[in-house]
């Protein structure tokens, strides 16, 4: 397109749409004056870089927040489900030793009758 005229409706689009040269649009502006409004509306929405930047990365920052905050809920739920299986063991361990020491406890009261019968034999 860059060394052919512009001869249709079709090459006039394709123009507008990969063409940055002035003098390409010039000559596309002076046989189709309908894409100068365009061209005015581009050129206005290019002097407002801050317009221009919000258009192309909002939707993509967005997204990006989702995904980030997606990330930190499967993280904190990884978290929460690893302590709760620490937990689980923990408690389990309270378990085996609290029946340990119930176990112990009844030694215990089975040796101090022994002792107190021993106590009375020898008095």
């Amino acid at each position: 397109m860059q060394n052919k005229s512009i001869e249709t409706p079709l090459e006039a689009w394709l123009t507008f749409l990969s063409e940055d040269a002035p003098e390409r649009i010039i000559a596309l502006i002076t046989k189709y004056p309908e894409f100068k409004a365009m061209y005015e509306t581009l050129y206005q929405m290019c002097q407002n870089t801050e317009r221009v930047m919000e258009m192309f990365f909002s939707e993509e920052l967005r997204q990006l927040d989702r995904n980030t905050v997606k990330y930190m809920i499967e993280e904190q739920q990884r978290e929460i489900d690893q302590q709760k299986e620490e937990l689980k063991r923990k408690d389990e361990q309270i378990s085996q030793q609290t029946q340990q020491l119930d176990q112990q406890t009844q030694q215990i009261a089975i040796l101090q009758k022994k002792l107190e019968q021993l106590n009375k034999q020898k008095e």
